[in-house]
């Protein structure tokens, strides 16, 4: 009987534990089935070119120019595993995952280990999540402290591995991993707090890293210095027990010091770099052909020099490679921030009077057309052309000189004679060819003005002007986007090559301050109309440089030139350009090397003077205005200051002897006008005597 009810026991126990057992496998199979749902409804894993980037803008050689934070304002710099130093990834595996490369996403001896650790301790001692589960959380950004949250990441994290190798996943990490602050990924942290891209660690800086995510704002080394070192050397002390580092190595790297402050993120080229990504801002990397060395050096320089020259004082610079078109330096302005200098203007591209910078393009056409040669004689006297009276900077005339004096001068009367002689809309024109885009006032046609400054240009526009006189007269386009297309320009030249080796043996005569008894650099400066623009512009036989000094509102700045605030800038940055130069072009062949005297006839006089006899021949030689026996009221009754008497003259030959009442009048010889103030009424005899003793004259009376 007791067996009896002995077995039939056991057969109630086997019942209930069949029972028990259908019923658990019915459990694991609907467990499964939710898995395997939950598995197949998880969204697409997020790619990393899917993530809101910072664009950053690199040099010629990839160096970082300049970020912007993210659309979400985040310093999220693009990285790739390449770009990371291998000791760091070898620490972040050994102290976070070691099993990373062997398991599936999740490693369950860990997860078994941190539950139990758990439950005999009350807290979380360590966490058991894998390098992928913690980038499924870092994609998802939300916590995952409650049940439900970590089987969601951990279905997450055998997706990731399904769908990605294990260096994309390290390549997420890398991109998403938080570093305190809006600092995300190793890229942004690395150059925050050590000032250096991450391509090469110490291993404390290595360690720092591999810390700073657990726990990314109660580590922050700026704030809490001690519980970053105390968390760093956690880690040296881990990659020792896995054989990354030596005990050496790992006591070295804890007598480093941990940094103190957040640094700024690299701030060059600012201008160029916004414009980059205003051009193109769906485009994550922004390529410039910068030389971001070069860049460091002239945005320092431009900065030493202006400040003593004022605090509202801007200035800008270009520096390109002229046989590669390519721009090596862009300098907008000493301070993208500074109020006061309108920094947030780019100087390089505003449109500005270019004062006498355009001459040599004058000269340049006067040779080509032949009406002058570098050693022609040309005058430096009073003109009036059409009206227009043109004076020099400095109010005197030299009277006779050759045209390469009146060029390293800058003297402006000859320069406007050879203008008249070529005609401005052929300097115009020629100004096109080179690729810039002169800007003129009104719907007029160009007049003699432009010669002097009446046309805006900008210092890009003068770059390449100069660069293509330091090729030969050959244009070539000046590109500062690797990215973009380069922009044509036409193969028609601006000078022939003749007429440019005469400009550049002209300007290279020029003192060399910077390399006193050499002819290294061909260069002109300028200074426009109310000292409100300072200019020099240079080249050798591989660079070009342009300089502008002044005020980004244009207000004028007396007393400041081009050559005493411009040329020294101009000639420092060829010296940071390197000390040796590259030699101008060889003089071409066909090229007339001849003192004055030895010249052609033709040649021995600028061809202006005849130009302006032609234009003259046919025309009486009278007094033009008053009429004869004119009453010209001049107010000298009132008893009050009266007003000048004006008389014009037409046709005859310079000079010209003005005679009031038979007395010489003081005045300008070469101006076909009379400009005098009478002391007494009545009865007065104006006459004129030109250089072929023509006599004209006129009887007034003035009141």
């Amino acid at each position: 009987m007791a067996m009896q009810d002995g077995r039939k026991g056991q057969s109630r126990w086997r019942r209930r534990f069949k029972a028990i057992g259908l019923a658990g496998a019915a459990v694991v199979c609907l467990i499964a089935v939710k898995v395997a749902v939950d598995y197949r409804n998880l969204p697409e894993i997020p790619k990393a070119s899917g993530l809101p980037l910072s664009a950053v803008v690199l040099d010629r050689d990839d160096r970082l120019l300049r970020a912007f934070t993210s659309d979400d304002q985040k310093w999220r710099l693009p990285v790739g595993l390449a770009d990371i130093d291998p000791l760091y990834v070898k620490m972040l595996v050994a102290y976070e995952d070691k099993g990373f490369y062997d398991h599936h996403g999740v490693d369950a001896g860990a997860l078994v280990r941190a539950a139990w650790q758990m439950l005999l301790s009350g807290r979380v001692v360590s966490g058991g999540s894998t390098l992928t589960m913690q980038v499924a959380r870092l994609l998802e950004e939300h916590p995952t402290r409650t049940i439900g949250a970590k089987y969601e990441q951990i279905l997450r994290a055998v997706q990731i591995e399904n769908g990605l190798s294990k260096d994309q996943i390290l390549s997420l990490y890398m991109l998403r991993a938080p570093f305190g602050g809006n600092l995300e990924g190793v890229r942004a942290a690395s150059l925050i707090w050590f000032g250096k891209e991450p391509s090469r660690l110490t291993p404390a800086e290595a360690a720092l890293l591999v810390a700073l995510p657990q726990s990314p704002e109660a580590r922050r080394p700026d704030r809490f210095a001690a519980r970053a070192t105390e968390a760093r050397d956690r880690v040296l002390e881990r990659t020792v027990e896995a054989g990354v580092l030596t005990p050496e190595e790992a006591g070295a790297a804890r007598l480093d010091r941990i940094p103190d402050h957040r640094r700024a993120m690299p701030f060059l080229a600012a201008h160029a770099a916004r414009d980059a990504v205003l051009e193109d801002p769906t485009r994550s990397i922004h390529r410039l052909t910068i030389d971001g060395r070069l860049q460091e050096s002239l945005e320092s320089l431009v900065r030493d020099r202006v400040r003593a020259l004022g605090s509202h004082i801007s200035s800008a610079v270009v520096v390109a490679d002229h046989q590669t078109g390519e721009i090596l330096a862009s300098v907008g302005s000493p301070d993208l921030l500074s109020e006061r200098r309108q920094g947030h203007i780019d100087m390089t591209k505003a449109v500005r009077s270019p004062g006498s910078t355009l001459k040599p393009l004058i000269y340049g056409l006067a040779f080509e057309e032949g009406v002058a040669h570098p050693e022609s004689f040309i005058e430096d006297r009073p003109i009036d052309i059409g009206g227009y009276r043109p004076t020099n900077f400095d109010q005197a005339y030299q009277g006779t000189v050759t045209v390469r004096e009146a060029l390293q001068l800058s003297l402006n009367t000859p320069a406007v004679q050879l203008l008249e002689a070529v005609g401005p809309a052929r300097l115009i024109s020629r100004l096109k060819r080179a690729g810039a885009e002169p800007v003129l006032g009104g719907d007029k046609a160009p007049g003699l003005a432009i010669g002097l400054g009446g046309v805006g240009l900008t210092l890009t526009d003068l770059a390449k002007l100069y660069a293509a006189l330091a090729r030969q007269g050959r244009p070539v386009s000046l590109a500062l986007n690797r990215d973009q297309q380069r922009q044509p320009v036409g193969t028609s030249k601006v000078l022939e090559p003749i007429a440019v080796w005469h400009v550049a043996d002209i300007l290279s005569g020029l003192p060399q301050p910077q390399s006193a008894g050499t002819s290294a650099i061909a260069y002109k400066t300028g200074t426009a109309y109310g000292y409100r623009d300072c200019w020099a512009v240079g080249f050798d036989g591989q660079y070009v440089v342009a300089v502008w000094v002044g005020r980004a509102d244009a207000s004028p700045v007396p007393g400041m030139t081009g050559a005493t605030a411009a040329v020294p800038v101009l000639f420092e940055a060829f010296q940071r350009l390197g000390k040796d130069r590259v030699p101008l072009p060889a003089k071409p062949e066909g090229v007339l090397s001849r003192p004055t005297a030895e010249l052609p006839v033709a040649l021995r006089h600028a061809r202006v003077a005849g130009r302006d006899a032609l234009s003259r021949k046919g025309t009486p030689f009278r007094i033009a205005y008053p009429p004869r026996g004119a009453v010209v009221e001049l107010g000298l009754k009132t008893g009050t200051s009266a007003q000048p008497l004006v008389v014009k003259l037409e046709g005859g030959k310079r000079p010209y002897t003005w005679l009031v009442n038979d007395k010489p009048v003081e005045v300008s010889s070469y101006r076909r006008q009379l400009v005098f103030t009478p002391t007494e009424e009545g009865f007065a005899q104006v006459a004129v005597i030109d250089s072929e003793g023509h006599v004209a004259r006129v009887d007034l009376t003035l009141k």
